[in-house]
């Protein structure tokens, strides 16, 4: 086996090349010499000249060192960091034709993958492109020779923090105070000891949680105590694992909430439970989720992955019975009290690794009129082993990684009998090379009476 090359040894002059389309992470993609080279910051149609960052036997890694003819739908980025910051990719690329390169990759890779394509594409579901990030995680370093505590995203490709004050992406509430974030852990005792803020944001309220490797001095808590007083945000401390975070202010915070106005439902959370990023999209997700599934009151439906009951709760308004399946016993526990405080009796939960078989398992084994998944990026191919038994009518699959979504595809139309019928994606992550999709199958009845 040849080695790769030391990245001492890659040619340092730039060179011209045209981009002729995009990668799956929406690299432009050149070709020199006959191999592959996948452009950082490149647009297909663009004359560019590039310089090596990697090479690979089959193919080769770029980044832009001038753009020589612009694409039509490059802009300029609106982010002063953009470019250096790894918490955007796609600022330089119009905000429409983000989403509709979005959606041609998805089309891609169903055909490609999966060997299928749906009847009928949806139009992308769209929100807001700047300050709709709730839920993120900074990093933070406290570096001696810039004597400056430094808050954010890493730089890209790389494992140092950008040095960047503000971020347009983050919710407004943190995004517009990463100074202050680095201002108050510089004057703490531990500033050195301190690696890692999670944020999440709720429709009333904002949390930080601090990942401290060593007790802090009770000085230290009195300047977060303050901090969190002065703008707004709940203080929690996290000296080990996630079972170890405790609020510090106020002392009993109130758990931070989110609303689904259409369904008539608030879902309480803890700071480091999942939910999703953009609630704009997450809202219009839903609704897309309920016309396509269509619940009726007479039926039976299976949601798997359901977190804390995203899904689960607003189905269980329409349906007779919603039955949530999650890996996490904690969300689970959350998706229950969820349930009982918005008053529906109609549900159920169970805690079940998706990713392991379920064959003892009664509720995995049975039929159910229709179900609803939403996986994480390895997909839902181990658990759709049994959608023969559950004999669903119709299957919703909400996916946040395309390829996985078209390798699932593949298998429920063309070993499982289903017609996928629509699918289209969501602006969930604008600015990213992050794609959310979300796919209807129905039962083909040629196919059933075989």
């Amino acid at each position: 086996m040849s080695k790769r090359p030391n990245r001492k040894s890659l040619p340092k002059a730039p060179v011209a090349a045209r981009i002729e389309s995009f990668t799956h992470d929406l690299r432009g993609v050149a070709h020199v010499d006959g191999k592959a080279v996948f452009v950082d910051g490149a647009l297909p149609g663009e004359e560019v000249e590039f310089v090596y960052t990697d090479m690979h036997r089959d193919y080769a890694e770029a980044r832009v060192w001038q753009v020589i003819t612009p694409a039509p739908n490059r802009i300029e980025p609106r982010c002063p960091h953009f470019g250096v910051c790894g918490g955007c990719s796609l600022q330089h690329l119009d905000e429409v034709q983000q989403i509709v390169a979005k959606q041609n990759l998805l089309m891609e890779q169903f055909r490609r993958i999966g060997k299928v394509q749906p009847e009928e594409v949806w139009p992308p579901l769209t929100g807001p492109h700047w300050g709709y990030r709730h839920k993120a995680r900074l990093g933070v370093k406290w570096v001696a020779k810039k004597e400056k505590v430094l808050v954010g995203f890493r730089e890209k490709a790389s494992a140092f923090l950008a040095d960047i004050e503000s971020c347009a992406v983050l919710h407004p509430q943190v995004g517009m105070h990463l100074r202050d974030l680095a201002e108050v852990i510089s004057t703490l005792s531990i500033k050195e000891r301190v690696p890692q803020i999670e944020v999440a944001v709720g429709d009333e309220r904002t949390a930080l949680v601090f990942r401290v490797l060593e007790a802090p001095s009770p000085a230290d808590l009195d300047l977060l105590r303050g901090f969190g007083l002065r703008f707004g945000f709940d203080i929690y401390l996290q000296p080990k694992g996630p079972d170890s975070i405790f609020a510090l202010w106020p002392e009993h915070p109130p758990l931070l909430a989110y609303s689904l106005p259409e369904s008539g439902l608030e879902f309480h959370f803890q700071p480091t439970d999942f939910t999703q990023v953009n609630v704009a999209i997450n809202r219009k997700m839903v609704n897309r989720v309920l016309a396509a599934l269509d619940p009726q009151p007479t039926e039976e439906i299976l949601d798997l992955f359901c977190g804390i009951g995203n899904f689960t709760l607003p189905l269980a308004r329409k349906a007779a019975h919603v039955l949530g399946v999650e890996g996490g016993a904690d969300a689970v526990a959350r998706a229950r009290q969820n349930a009982l405080d918005n008053g529906l009796d109609n549900v159920a939960f169970h805690v079940a690794d998706l990713t392991l078989a379920q064959d003892s398992s009664a509720w995995a084994t049975r039929s159910y009129d229709k179900v609803l998944l939403d996986p994480s990026r390895a997909g839902a191919l181990e658990i759709l082993a049994y959608a023969g038994l559950w004999s669903a009518k119709r299957i919703v699959y909400v996916s946040c990684n395309p390829s996985t979504l078209a390798r699932d595809a593949g298998f429920l139309v063309n070993e499982q009998g289903y017609r996928l019928l629509k699918a289209g994606v969501m602006d969930m992550f604008p600015h990213t090379a992050h794609v959310e999709s979300i796919a209807l199958f129905e039962r083909d009845s040629v196919f059933n009476s075989k």
